[in-house]
Parts: C-alpha cells; structure tokens; sequence
C-alpha cells in the first residue's frame, strides 16, 4: 500500500481531496474517513497525516468548493439589475450552487451527530463571508436612514441564514422548481426593500474583495 508521501505536499493533498469527492458522491453525508482513505489507496492514519482529523479534512473541502460559490455570489451582487431582479439572481446563484453538488453540499452542512460541528457545519465560514457580502451590498445600495449600519448587518446575516434553512429543506424535498423557490424567498425578502430609496449611482461602487478563499 502507498505511504502516502508521493508528490509534492500540494499535489498530494489534492489528490486526497479528489478522492473525497469521490467518496462523497457516491456516499453523500455518510462518507467516512475509512472509505476515503481507502478511495486513496492510503490507511486512516496516512489520511490524518495530512488533514490532523476529520474536522480538518472537512474545512480542506469546504474552501475547495465555497471559493467559486462566494465568487458567484459577489458577482451576482455586482450585477447591474433592478433591486428586485437582483435579490433574485443572488437567490438563484447559491440554490443553483447547492443544486449542482447536492451530494457535497450535505456532507459540508450535515455532519454526523458528535462531530461537534456548529450550525452550517463546515460551510460556516463561506456562510459568515456571504453575510459580509450581503451586509457590505445593502449598505452601499439602499438607503435606510439612520439604522442603516444596524439593518444592514442585521439583514446580511438574517437572509443568509434564511436561505440557508430555506435551500436545505428545498434540496431535500424537492417541493416546487428552482425558478419558484427563487421567487417564493424573494417575495418574503420584497417588503422593506422595496420600500427603501436607491442610494446614489456613484455609492454603489462593488464592496471590495474579502480574502481569497482556498480554489
């Protein structure tokens, strides 16, 4: 059996991702340490070797496949639409996400009970950072008066973590078609937004890039 130690650290290390992912489309949320170690023709020590433990090799995945999702996301926000059309089309861009890797989306999201794991599992990091990207849009784009720091912070993480639930139980059961989903949040989200004034053209320059995620 390899050792484990051909190629570069790098490689080597994404090479064992790869056959995480392997195990995890074929296995989903259930996948274990064994089975990927033995997807990578390694023993689970060899395997912890490279990622300390489980939580690593969580966190390992987890900015391997939320760096195209938070760059997805803020070019959404960055899109030149009409405020309703763009709430829709950054709804749209995280469910199309979850969609296209649903296997991995509840490996990251849905750990096994005692991983110790908070809510949103491994992918909290990429959902604090979407917070931020929502929060930093509102603040720059609408208009809300003297609470405008308050709401924006309040509202960045309030719809991230809607969606969040919102998308996980959608994913699941599958109740309606994406397009019909988008717009369901969308009309929830509607009311205040709709409401508030447009901040100035010139105010709405895009927020400025948080720090590169792991590719």
């Amino acid at each position: 059996m390899a050792d484990g130690t051909a190629g570069q650290p790098g490689q080597r290390r994404e090479q064992l991702l790869d056959a995480a992912d392997r195990v995890i489309w074929r296995d989903g949320p259930g996948a274990s340490m064994n089975a990927i170690a033995a997807e990578a023709g390694i023993t689970k020590p060899i395997l912890y070797r490279h990622f300390s433990d489980k939580h690593g090799l969580y966190q390992a995945l987890a900015e391997r496949h939320t760096a195209g999702l938070l760059a997805a996301v803020r070019a959404a926000l960055a899109r030149p639409l009409e405020r309703r059309d763009l709430v829709e089309a950054v709804l749209d861009t995280y469910l199309a996400a979850i969609e296209s890797r649903p296997q991995v989306y509840r490996f990251l999201t849905h750990p096994e009970a005692g991983d110790g794991l908070g809510p949103g599992g491994p992918l909290a990091p990429a959902l604090q950072r979407i917070a931020d990207e929502l929060a930093a849009a509102i603040r720059l784009q609408v208009d809300l008066g003297p609470q405008a720091d308050l709401l924006a912070e309040t509202w960045g993480r309030g719809i991230t973590g809607m969606v969040l639930a919102a998308g996980d139980w959608w994913l699941d059961r599958r109740p309606c078609s994406r397009e019909a989903m988008v717009r369901s949040l969308a009309d929830l989200l509607w009311g205040r937004l709709a409401a508030a004034g447009q901040r100035p053209v010139a105010a709405t320059a895009a927020p400025p890039d948080p720090a590169p995620a792991r590719p």
